[in-house]
C-alpha cells in the first residue's frame, strides 16, 4: 500500500458524525496527555523566557531589556540547556495539564449538551470554562508555581549553587517549609487565568473550525488551517488575560509573602510600576502560546483520529 493509499485509507477511518460529535473522557485525556507532552518539549523556551521578563521588577536593577537580550544572557551564564531550566517540571504538568483540560471538556459537553454535534458560543464558552477551571485546580496552579519557583531560584542564586537541587528535591523543601498550600500560591488568579484562557480558545476554535467545515459536520480540517485557527484562538486569549497571567507569575514568586492576596499583588503591581507592567512578558507569551495552543489542538485532533482507527469499538 503506498502512500497515497494509507492516506485515504486513514481518511476513510475518520469518525462518524455521532462520533465526532461524542468523544468518550478516557480517549480524551489519553489523547490530550500526549498531545500535551510533545508540545511543551518544543515550546518551553518562550515559556522560560516569559516568566523571566515577569520577574524582572522595578523595583531593583532591572537584568532584561527584554527577549532577546533575555534568551542572550542565559545562554551566555548557563549555556543553551539554561533556556530549559523547569522543563521536567513543566512536561511532569504539561501531560495532566492537556489530560484535565480535554477530558473535562468532553465530559461537560457530553453532559450539560448530550448528542450536540455543534455548540453555540455560549456552550462553547461555558464547556470551556469549566474545563480552564479544573485544569488549573488539579495540575496547573501546582506546575505554574515549582516552575516559577525554580525558574525564580536559579536568577536569584549562584548558577553552580541553587537552592533546588531537582524537581522533587524542591517540591519537598516547599512543601516543608511551607505546607501543601505552598505548591497551591496564586490559586485564585490561576483558576481565573485558566478559566478565561479555555473559555475564549474553545469559542474561537470551534467557530472557526465551523467556519472551515461549513454544513459538511464530517468535512476533516488539514494540519495547516486547524494549527491556525488554534493559533488564532491562543492569541485572543493572550491579549484578553495577561494581566491575569503576570499577577499569578508575582504570586507564585519564592518571596511571595510580600503579598497580601491577589488583588493587594494586583495594586501593589499598579502603583510602583504602572499599567505597563501588566503586560510585561506578552511577547514572548504570544510566541509560545500560539504555537503552543496551535500545535495542542491539531496533535489532539490527529491522537483521536488515530485512536478512533485503532480502536473502533471505544466509543
Amino acid at each position: 500500500m503506498d502512500c497515497q493509499q494509507r492516506c485515504r485509507h486513514f481518511s476513510a477511518a475518520s469518525p462518524t458524525k455521532s462520533a465526532k460529535a461524542k468523544v468518550p473522557p478516557g480517549k480524551a485525556i489519553l489523547a490530550g496527555g500526549i498531545a500535551g507532552g510533545i508540545e511543551i518539549m518544543i515550546t518551553f523556551p518562550t515559556e522560560y523566557v516569559k516568566t523571566q521578563l515577569q520577574i524582572d521588577q522595578k523595583e531593583g536593577t532591572r537584568l532584561y531589556k527584554g527577549s532577546i537580550d533575555c534568551v542572550r544572557k542565559t545562554i551566555n551564564e548557563h549555556g543553551f540547556r539554561g533556556l530549559y531550566r523547569g522543563l521536567d517540571i513543566l512536561l511532569y504538568g504539561s501531560i495532566p495539564k492537556s489530560a484535565v483540560r480535554f477530558g473535562a471538556y468532553e465530559t461537560a459537553k457530553n453532559l450539560f449538551f448530550p448528542g450536540k454535534e455543534r455548540l453555540n458560543k455560549m456552550q462553547s464558552m461555558t464547556c470551556g470554562l469549566t474545563a480552564g477551571m479544573l485544569e488549573a485546580i488539579f495540575a496547573v496552579c501546582p506546575m505554574e508555581t515549582i516552575k516559577v519557583r525554580f525558574i525564580d531560584d536559579r536568577r536569584r542564586k549562584l548558577p553552580d549553587k541553587p537552592r533546588f537541587k531537582g524537581f522533587f528535591h524542591g517540591v519537598s523543601l516547599i512543601v516543608k517549609e511551607e505546607g501543601f498550600r505552598g505548591v497551591y500560591k496564586g490559586l485564585v488568579p490561576t483558576m481565573i487565568k485558566q478559566g478565561s484562557n479555555q473559555a475564549v480558545r474553545f469559542v474561537i476554535y470551534n467557530g472557526l473550525m465551523q467556519w472551515l467545515q461549513g454544513a459538511d459536520v464530517d468535512k476533516t480540517i488539514g494540519i495547516f488551517p486547524t494549527f491556525i485557527c488554534g493559533g488564532t484562538a491562543g492569541a485572543c486569549s493572550v491579549l484578553f488575560n495577561t494581566p491575569v497571567d503576570v499577577i499569578k507569575t508575582r504570586m507564585q514568586m519564592n518571596d511571595t509573602h510580600r503579598y497580601r492576596n491577589w488583588w493587594h499583588c494586583a495594586t501593589s503591581i499598579y502603583q510602583y510600576e504602572g499599567l505597563r507592567a501588566f503586560y510585561q512578558g506578552i511577547g514572548p507569551r504570544m510566541a509560545r502560546v500560539v504555537m503552543d495552543v496551535g500545535l495542542v489542538f491539531v496533535l489532539y485532533s490527529r491522537t483521536i483520529m488515530a485512536l478512533n482507527y485503532m480502536f473502533p469499538s471505544w466509543k
